[in-house]
């Protein structure tokens, strides 16, 4: 099933691929562009732009700066989710901190859940 789209944010995200966080470029060149199971890079969900994406898992790695922390970022993420998840679409969250500071268990964690949801979509 493919995944609906606004194509007037394909520019955005190709912009955002170039451009990104020191956080979402260590997770990239790090870990999820060698990982076994393929992940992209800013895909356009809806009218959303994920920062990665595994189709075979269904999903979705948002790495939040300080901006997500706040009352307004906290709702919108919360409606975003769960907007996603209504194409069966899970949403996990790491902070810049934990990127930063927690690194291998960040990836440890993606592995799991990977792991976990390819496990249940298989069922």
């Amino acid at each position: 099933m493919s995944l609906p789209y606004n194509q007037e944010l394909i520019s955005r995200a190709k912009e955002l691929r170039k451009n990104m966080t020191p956080q979402e470029n260590m997770l990239w060149h790090r870990y999820l562009k060698s990982y076994p199971i393929r992940f992209q890079r800013q895909k356009t969900i809806k009218s959303f732009i994920a920062d990665f994406y595994c189709h075979k898992a269904r999903l979705i790695i948002e790495i939040d700066g300080s901006q997500h922390y706040t009352e307004q970022g906290l709702a919108y993420d919360n409606e975003r989710t769960a907007i996603l998840k209504e194409f069966n679409l899970e949403v996990i969250r790491f902070s810049n901190y934990d990127i930063n500071t927690n690194f291998e268990s960040v990836c440890m964690e993606i592995d799991k859940v990977v792991k976990k949801r390819i496990s249940l979509l298989n069922e």
